[in-house]
């Protein structure tokens, strides 16, 4: 099995030695191709025990064995900020309309996303795009389904709030009124307060993405029935079909881990320990489509080609984690896909065949695809099992924690 984990270090010297020895330990494992969960246990745990006494509360509740987030310059990250930003999150009053929240569109049952096949704005314009699911974005090294440019969670929040093609939140030309019922509203100006102590007039556009970000950098999923298994050693917490399953899912054969590796099971994944590193960013072309057979996607589906302009760019998505992704249907950018069964037996086939219509061609032959999307052959008994892996990501803990629930209701 192909994992790694990592945990960053302190200026302390000894802390920096634990580090180094955990982190040999790990790599060492991460290198091994036969390494035991147990292994991977230890390692984690040596890692898990490295804290900051100085970090905000949630991130001294860091999942055992996960690495600590980076963050950009002047990133806001207090707990102050956090409680600020988990307010923001779920207020209609932030939208130009005041009908829609950041949570309309990331519903904490269903790993923060909508269940939509595409996202609906304040408006009801519809996005291109399926919700993404905000879990462990803390540790993106990019955000949104095809946009390199997007390296920071403060850039990405200004997106559903400003943008205007398509409308999603609408507070562009609405910002006045915006401010004014915040600024209204008894709790926020404390709220605010607490959180921008040194500001005169803390109740501002800058201040609310940099809280927005704070909060969403909080939605760390780790103890799922996996993670308890590997960074915790419980056995049992894994039926055996979900072991056979995780077998296939770190094959050679199926290849999964190629794209979905690591402890967030996405390379698209930065931290703490991999700053300074040029960061990994992985972005690919699954076949999904291939109109006239030169690997050409609809408009919506073009996945880099639509920010880069590069042809060789054309449908190429990032790959998004798997945590939780048994309650984040429907699956793909466009939503395309209602079960986890359905994706399965898509990365069989190596690609999508659309028989008819404007969309139609064969992707298994797209010329961009992936070479990691080549196709591969499963029993009935080995689909059950490689599903039952995937829903042992889920993690029941995240998806109720009352850290993440509405304040509003409280």
């Amino acid at each position: 099995m192909i994992m790694s984990t990592e945990r960053a270090s302190t200026s302390s010297q000894p802390v920096r030695v634990a580090l180094n020895t955990a982190l040999s330990a790990l790599l060492g494992c991460v290198l091994s191709v036969g390494c035991s969960p147990v292994e991977l246990e230890r390692a984690g745990d040596s890692l898990s025990s490295q804290g900051v006494a100085s970090d905000p509360v949630w991130l001294q509740r860091l999942p055992q064995g996960f690495p600590r987030p980076a963050f950009p310059p002047n990133a806001v990250i207090s707990d102050a900020h956090v409680e600020l930003g988990r307010h923001l999150f779920y207020d209609e009053r932030l939208s130009g309309n005041s009908t829609q929240a950041c949570a309309s569109c990331h519903e904490q049952a269903r790993a923060f996303t909508d269940g939509r096949r595409v996202a609906e704005g304040s408006t009801g314009e519809l996005t291109p795009r399926n919700a993404m699911a905000l879990v462990n974005v803390a540790y993106n090294s990019a955000f949104n389904w095809a946009n390199p440019s997007l390296a920071h969670l403060e850039e990405q929040v200004v997106i559903p709030m400003f943008g205007e093609r398509p409308i999603e939140l609408g507070v562009t030309g609405h910002e006045a009124q915006i401010l004014e019922r915040l600024e209204s509203d008894e709790r926020y100006q404390a709220l605010f307060a607490l959180a921008y102590p040194d500001e005169k007039q803390p109740i501002s556009f800058h201040n609310i993405v940099g809280s927005l970000s704070a909060f969403t950098r909080t939605l760390i999923s780790g103890e799922s029935p996996f993670d308890r298994f590997v960074y915790q050693g419980e056995r049992g917490v894994l039926s055996a079909s979900a072991l056979r399953g995780m077998d296939l899912f770190f094959s050679e054969e199926l290849e999964c881990h190629h794209c979905h590796g690591g402890f967030n099971f996405s390379f698209s994944t930065t931290h703490a320990q991999r700053e300074g590193a040029s960061l990994t960013i992985a972005f690919h072309n699954t076949g999904l489509y291939n109109l006239n057979g030169t690997g050409a996607a609809p408009t919506g589906s073009q996945g880099v080609f639509e920010v880069s302009g590069d042809p060789q760019d054309m449908g190429k998505f990032r790959a998004p984690t798997l945590r939780n992704i048994e309650v984040t249907a429907p699956h793909m950018h466009d939503g395309s896909m209602g079960s986890l069964e359905e994706v399965v037996r898509f990365y069989e086939a190596g690609g999508r065949v659309i028989t008819e219509g404007s969309h139609a061609g064969d992707g298994r032959d797209n010329p961009l695809k992936s070479e990691f999307v080549s196709g591969f052959t499963l029993t009935d008994q080995e689909r059950t099992d490689l599903i039952e892996f995937l829903r042992s990501l889920t993690d029941e803990a995240f998806l109720s924690d009352e850290r993440f629930a509405n304040p509003w209701l409280e």
